[in-house]
């Protein structure tokens, strides 16, 4: 049998409850949140195609991913966010080599145009465009060890957020426009003979639900996310993957924010996500921890440590 690679995507591994652009919180303006953050994710099951398996020959597949995020808040209905990870590969079986090094720059504003009682609670709009682009020269025709998929990015997303006393829900929907990319070599097959290093990278979406518990204190929710590739083709059986396969994914995890009383500027954040269904992707466990600090920029900020009022 032939070793059988299987492609990883390496999702924002923080999309949790530390004023990221897929959350509905909002810095002050002129404070800056930013930490360390690191996540742990791993599978031995994976789905080629449909078909659900798993592969002797490559064990169990690890990514860790150490990164900086920062978000400052421009205004109180302006954000300008970005993270920056440095992500290491390894399979536990079989002579594949591990990888690693910086990944892609990610760069967000977030903007909030509307926010309005409605009913017993508060109703927030917000609009979210980000690009993200290679740091390092990395290899992305080598998966599941490629550290990412080597491709520009641009991505717009829309969000609401309700809140009705501590208790709130939020969705979002994403675009993600993904550019072609280079790979070494000067030919290659998808489902047909394509003679170039040129790949042609099928664009993304994305929606993302959560709901839970979020007051100045402690943020505790659930969240659901999928993310679908819109074109691409499924890994042929017991073949290579290439990084323009389709790629889907859905989710389920939790993630929890807690304000240290006697340090309300630093907070600790955790969680961790699992995969239960895919396509050409490998059934992920995904674990996280964070610490973020608020420092003011702003001769009149205040250093409270919260986000923005609602």
């Amino acid at each position: 049998m032939k070793k059988i690679f299987l492609p990883v995507f390496i999702f924002s591994a923080f999309a949790g409850s530390a004023q990221t652009d897929i959350d509905a919180i909002m810095m002050e303006k002129n404070a800056f949140c930013t930490g360390p953050l690191y996540s742990y994710s791993s599978w031995t099951n994976y789905w080629e195609g449909t078909l659900k398996r798993d592969n002797q020959n490559l064990g169990k597949v690890s990514t860790q991913m150490f990164g900086l995020m920062g978000n400052y808040g421009l205004t109180r209905k302006v954000n300008l966010l970005f993270s920056a990870p440095y992500v290491k590969t390894k399979a536990s079986a079989g002579t594949l080599h591990s990888m690693n090094g910086m990944q892609d720059l990610n760069l967000f504003v977030k903007w909030r145009p509307y926010q309005k009682r409605v009913g017993a609670g508060r109703l927030s709009l917000f609009g979210i465009a980000g690009i993200s682009f290679p740091l390092s020269n990395y290899v992305a025709d080598f998966l599941p060890l490629s550290i990412g998929l080597r491709s520009k990015t641009a991505s717009a997303r829309i969000m609401a957020d309700y809140q009705q006393g501590n208790l709130f829900v939020t969705g979002s929907a994403t675009y993600v426009l993904r550019d072609n990319i280079k790979i070494d070599r000067t030919s290659y097959y998808t489902t047909e003979m394509h003679y170039t290093n040129e790949v042609e990278m099928p664009d993304a979406s994305s929606f993302n639900f959560r709901a839970g518990f979020r007051n100045h204190r402690l943020i505790a929710e659930a969240v659901v996310n999928n993310w679908t590739t819109l074109g691409g083709f499924d890994i042929t059986r017991n073949n290579m993957p290439f990084p323009s396969n389709r790629m889907n994914a859905t989710t389920v995890g939790i993630n929890i924010k807690y304000v240290i009383p006697a340090i309300p500027q630093l907070s600790i954040v955790t969680g961790g996500n699992s995969t239960v269904a895919g396509r050409n992707m490998g059934q992920s466990t995904t674990v996280y921890g964070s610490f973020f600090y608020v420092l003011g920029l702003g001769s009149k900020t205040k250093l409270t440590g919260k986000p923005a009022k609602k």
